[in-house]
């Protein structure tokens, strides 16, 4: 692979905490990745009687913003996002596409009224970065238990996977 991976940081991380993520990221598409800060157009997402965005409203926003860029676009925000059918989401990307969207709201340890562990937050952040662009590189879910692709119902199942892509999942990235 040899695209462009731009990651967007709407959310209240610092830049420092992006460092390994982004190279991580790069590591696992070998491509080479961009971290900027950015301010989300958040307007018509939120839905009140939810107290959550809807992520595909926001997916469509980046993706207005973005459509013409040739880069992967994926922003980090730290609103809690759903979509319709399912109670939240950790993120959502658009498959075989260009942009994908994760929160970091339901990744850190406080969310559970647990103590906060930073380390923790960015392994799980740079895992699901990881699992939503893979999608928009063509993968679906993977059954294998400790690929970064499996889908992840609980923060818990997130842990519990590598960073990396199982070597079926690695097959399926399309040389560039």
């Amino acid at each position: 692979m040899t695209h462009h991976i731009h990651i967007l940081n709407a959310s209240a991380l610092d830049a420092a905490a992006f460092f390994s993520i982004a190279r991580d990221v790069a590591e696992v598409f070998r491509s080479r990745v961009d971290v900027t800060p950015h301010t989300l157009d958040y307007g018509g997402a939120y839905d009140e009687s939810r107290r959550q965005y809807n992520s595909s409203i926001m997916l469509a926003r980046l993706l207005e913003e973005f459509g013409i860029n040739e880069s992967k676009i994926i922003a980090v925000v730290g609103v809690d996002l759903y979509v319709p059918v399912l109670t939240f989401v950790f993120g959502e990307a658009q498959f075989k596409g260009k942009a994908a969207i994760v929160s970091i709201q339901r990744l850190g340890n406080p969310f559970y009224g647990l103590p906060n562990d930073d380390r923790l937050l960015h392994r799980r952040l740079a895992k699901e970065i990881v699992h939503e662009l893979g999608h928009t590189f063509g993968l679906y879910h993977c059954r294998q238990f400790e690929c970064v692709m499996r889908s992840s119902t609980y923060v818990e199942e997130i842990d519990l996977k590598n960073v990396e892509l199982c070597t079926h999942c690695r097959s399926l990235l399309a040389p560039a």
